[in-house]
């Protein structure tokens, strides 16, 4: 059982979704032998039948992969889905299941060493200890340091499993990749985005303009197809192309569009900065009364200011993501044009009117300079220019480009 791994794929291919069943199928307890509640467990003694006295699963043919022998399929190595180990590992609440799912800029060297502190333990209630790192390509490089050394030295019993878009040394440590174990997830296709969403709920022609509108991202075309607020603000960026080429009308509802997303992200995260201030006080004594009282709660200014300090630095990626992925949105209309000059598949299908107006009336080198000039408003806003004045520029780039 090799104990690092690393899942790639595109984003919205499923790496974390990948990542939370291999730590279920690590945890799983099906019964398959005897009744024990564990994976094949012939001497009934409730864990995992070991031959040779190594304490993990009994795999004869060297796979890696939990033993069948009755040829149920229930023990394979796919988490039977049922059992309290399955259902814990899924929903991330298992004791011996660590996920590191960032919510700032970037994964610190502070977080990532208490997450190494608890992947040293040993398993608490199932066969191994489980770290699941999302977005590991948001390590920064002191923290991917930190990672390296357990990754190289790791714990008995202790499996990491790391997910990121890609090997590339812009996205990945190559100290850390060249010790994992890769597996790489290409992207669903359109249909299996659809169906995916579809079985939340979601009527069928909604959950494939969903999932084409998305370019396939599971998680994104769930989101769209069931957030009102989502489709407006993809509607909004998408009609911005009927405004760009006339009048100060696109820098109007560009500002306008800013406003809307950043009071939207400010409301959000200051309910949940609200919400764990007040836990952090109740924890720290605040509401106490006798003497010292006010000694204690003046000690805790620090530790405030800090948890203020991290929803400051989640606000800021929010922004960023949620712009981000607009200004996606935007670059695949004018993806959408070239395809309908070609006769290839849109993405945009409900917009498919604006689509071809832009092919009417750009050429495909225009359309191609424009998706470049929208890439550039994505990387300056990356590199602190404000998103007012990255899409302004955009828009003024966009509008040399036509000429």
């Amino acid at each position: 059982m090799t104990h690092a791994w690393l899942i790639t794929g595109p984003p919205g291919s499923g790496r974390s979704t990948m990542a939370r069943h291999f730590a279920a199928a690590l945890l799983c307890t099906a019964d398959v032998v005897g009744g024990s509640g564990a994976c094949d467990d012939a001497g009934g003694s409730g864990a995992r039948d070991d031959a040779g006295g190594s304490g993990v699963r009994d795999d004869a043919d060297g796979s890696g992969v939990r033993d069948d022998a009755d040829g149920s399929g229930a023990c394979d190595g796919t988490p039977c889905g049922q059992c309290e180990g399955c259902r814990q590992a899924l929903n991330g609440s298992h004791l011996d299941l660590t996920v590191v799912h960032p919510t700032e800029l970037s994964i610190s060297v502070e977080d990532m060493r208490a997450v190494i502190r608890g992947a040293s333990r040993t398993p608490t209630v199932g066969a191994f200890r489980v770290v699941i790192i999302e977005d590991a390509d948001r390590l920064t490089p002191a923290a991917g340091n930190s990672l390296l050394k357990t990754v190289e030295e790791p714990p008995e019993r202790t499996v990491i499993i790391l997910c990121a878009p890609s090997t590339d040394p812009e996205d990945m440590l190559q100290t850390l990749v060249s010790r994992c174990r890769h597996v790489y997830i290409p992207t669903p296709s359109f249909e299996e985005v659809a169906a995916t969403v579809e079985a939340s709920g979601v009527p069928h022609d909604q959950a494939l303009l969903a999932a084409h509108a998305t370019a396939g991202h599971i998680g994104r075309a769930r989101h769209l197809a069931q957030d009102p607020t989502t489709q407006r603000r993809r509607a909004r960026m998408l009609h911005l192309a009927e405004l760009l080429f006339s009048g100060s009308d696109a820098y109007l509802e560009v500002t306008s569009l800013l406003s809307d997303v950043e009071s939207d992200v400010k409301a959000r995260i200051k309910e949940l900065l609200d919400a764990d201030l007040e836990r952090t006080r109740l924890t720290l004594g605040a509401g106490g009364s006798g003497k010292g009282t006010g000694g204690v709660m003046r000690g805790t200014a620090d530790i405030l200011k800090k948890v203020e300090q991290k929803y400051k630095k989640q606000q800021t990626r929010e922004l960023r993501d949620t712009i981000d992925q607009l200004l996606m949105d935007f670059i695949a209309l004018f993806r959408d044009a070239i395809a309908q000059r070609a006769g290839a598949p849109l993405l945009h299908t409900d917009f498919a009117g604006d689509s071809q107006d832009l092919a009417a009336r750009l050429s495909d080198a225009q359309l191609i300079a424009t998706i470049d000039t929208i890439g550039r408003a994505r990387e300056r806003i990356t590199r602190n220019v404000t998103p007012r004045t990255a899409l302004f520029a955009m828009i003024g780039e966009i509008r040399l480009i036509s000429r």
